[in-house]
């Protein structure tokens, strides 16, 4: 296939490329600057609306991954305006840029986040279950509701709901590595919150599946079978590392530093299950929190 990726460089776009490239498929980037010389590349700005059509001809598949950072700061009204405009803005962007293509991509693959069901307790979230309450909430059915643009044009719209990507070089875990190897480890909050994950080398392998599976389409929850409680993470990540995790960082700490950031994202409860995944028959490599965290640091 010839696959265009939006934010290639980032935490799972740098995964997906060489991975997607040594599987023999042709992957182009889609970037926000002019492409370098002999750069597989085609230039955007969603900001302005700018995609040209033509550019996009030939391209069997769209993986769109850009999108600004949810946990690099507070949330001021600002920020969360630029949070939902480089989502919403730039996947509405893509699917209008299909309707106006005579042969458009048969596939558009986008990473929603399991935010999508709000705080749920230990309820078992699977794709059917109905959306939740708050920002990350609202902004993942506005964002899925942009990209359901694109099936006018007759491509299947694969909306994937992922939990914390497992990966040293980045997101959640990579943030968590220096605290917890120091020794400063511990719990967030009462620590009875689930946490829904999912180790990157198998969410690299789901977004393929995604792209050549042509029965998935709409919601589907890229997370291992496995969610585990913030108390179960936490004692697994210092078992891994051998290193205490005896700090617990009670929850008004969290609200003081991280504002409404904190209950949206870090002592929210989501027990997201992959019903979909598991019924197309997808393995899983690292189904276990260990074993994803033990990779994980390996790699």
């Amino acid at each position: 296939m010839h696959v265009a990726v939006t934010g290639s460089s980032g935490l799972i776009g740098s995964a997906l490329v060489p991975h997607l490239a040594s599987a023999g498929h042709r992957v182009t980037r889609l970037v926000r600057r002019a492409p370098l010389a002999g750069e597989a590349a085609i230039p955007w700005d969603p900001a302005r609306d700018q995609l040209d059509p033509k550019a996009l001809e030939g391209v069997d598949a769209v993986v769109h991954l850009a999108g600004e950072s949810l946990v690099s700061g507070r949330w001021s009204d600002a920020r969360k305006a630029r949070i939902r405009d480089s989502r919403v803005k730039s996947t509405a962007l893509i699917a209008r840029t299909f309707v106006r293509m005579a042969r458009p991509p048969r596939v558009l693959v986008l990473s929603a986040g399991v935010g999508y069901y709000g705080d749920r307790a230990d309820e078992i979230l699977r794709e059917q279950s109905a959306p939740g309450k708050g920002f990350l909430a609202e902004l993942a059915r506005e964002w899925e509701a942009a990209a359901e643009g694109a099936a006018s044009a007759h491509t299947r719209v694969v909306r994937l709901r992922n939990g914390l990507v497992l990966s040293r070089r980045g997101g959640a875990l990579g943030q968590m590595l220096l605290p917890f190897r120091l020794g400063l480890g511990g719990r967030l909050g009462s620590g009875t919150q689930y946490w829904s994950w999912i180790a990157l080398d198998d969410m690299v392998a789901v977004i393929q599946r995604a792209l050549a599976q042509p029965t998935l389409a709409g919601g589907v929850n890229a997370v291992s079978p496995h969610p585990v409680t913030n108390t179960e993470f936490t004692r697994t990540l210092a078992g891994v590392l051998r290193r205490p995790a005896f700090l617990p960082v009670p929850a008004f700490a969290l609200r003081l530093v991280f504002g409404e950031m904190a209950d949206e994202a870090l002592l929210a409860s989501g027990r997201a299950v992959p019903a979909r995944l598991l019924a197309d028959g997808f393995v899983f490599r690292y189904p276990t929190l260990e074993a994803a965290l033990r990779h994980a640091l390996e790699a």
